[in-house]
């Protein structure tokens, strides 16, 4: 029922019980906050899908099984709302949520991983062909027919789980969307699935393709 969802999910966890859970369970940690936040540090293999942006619909297009035990990592304050809004989407397997910061995990001895970001005025003097690198289109069809950068790769966050076996975690890639959220989402799945080569582009869609002068404009 809804009310035993909410109740097994608000388990306020410590990082030793959390860890313990994780483990025991084989959950997925999935991390809620801000992708500003997300991107300075995050625990290990954890999936990010912000609760500030399309969170109902992105759970549900990109977390597999519906009775896979979930652990949540949220903004002090929000994890009832977080729980809440999963069950209503058919995830009632959440079984708490780490009571304590980055900080306070980091504390406890125990390692954060990170994303590489950097800026669209950073990622334009970069020189792709040089590093040998694949630039991801994380956008719909529709948002790429609107243009895009010449040498991407239109890869819809949708289709995600279905394409990976097409790429090489030993690659170099650099991930865009629209505004951050959907890269970072792409970041963290490819991330948990063995890909240490990310690099994500944070900021805004039209700053990214001003840094070709021929992005394609259909």
């Amino acid at each position: 029922s809804f009310k035993q969802a909410l109740k097994t999910g608000l388990q306020a966890l410590d990082p030793e019980q959390f860890e313990a859970a994780a483990n025991r369970e084989e959950a997925l940690v999935l991390d809620v906050r801000d992708k500003k936040d997300f991107v300075k540090g995050f625990i290990p293999n954890s999936i990010f899908i912000g609760i500030d942006g399309g969170f109902a619909p992105w759970a549900g297009a990109l977390i597999p099984k519906l009775d896979r035990p979930i652990l949540i990592v949220a903004p002090r304050g929000r994890e009832e709302e977080t729980v809440t809004r999963l069950a209503r989407v058919g995830f009632d397997h959440v079984i708490g949520y780490l009571d304590t910061d980055m900080e306070g995990w980091k504390t406890s001895g125990r390692e954060l991983d990170r994303v590489d970001t950097v800026s669209a005025l950073e990622f334009g003097q970069k020189d792709m062909a040089m590093e040998g690198a694949t630039v991801l289109d994380l956008r719909k069809p529709g948002e790429w027919e609107g243009g895009h950068l010449s040498y991407a790769v239109n890869q819809p966050l949708d289709y995600l789980n279905d394409s990976m076996a097409e790429l090489d975690p030993d690659h170099t890639y650099y991930l865009h969307c629209r505004s951050g959220y959907r890269s970072t989402i792409a970041a963290s799945i490819l991330k948990a699935r063995g890909f240490d080569r990310l690099i994500n582009i944070q900021d805004k869609v039209d700053d990214i393709l001003a840094t070709e002068s021929s992005a394609t404009i259909v």
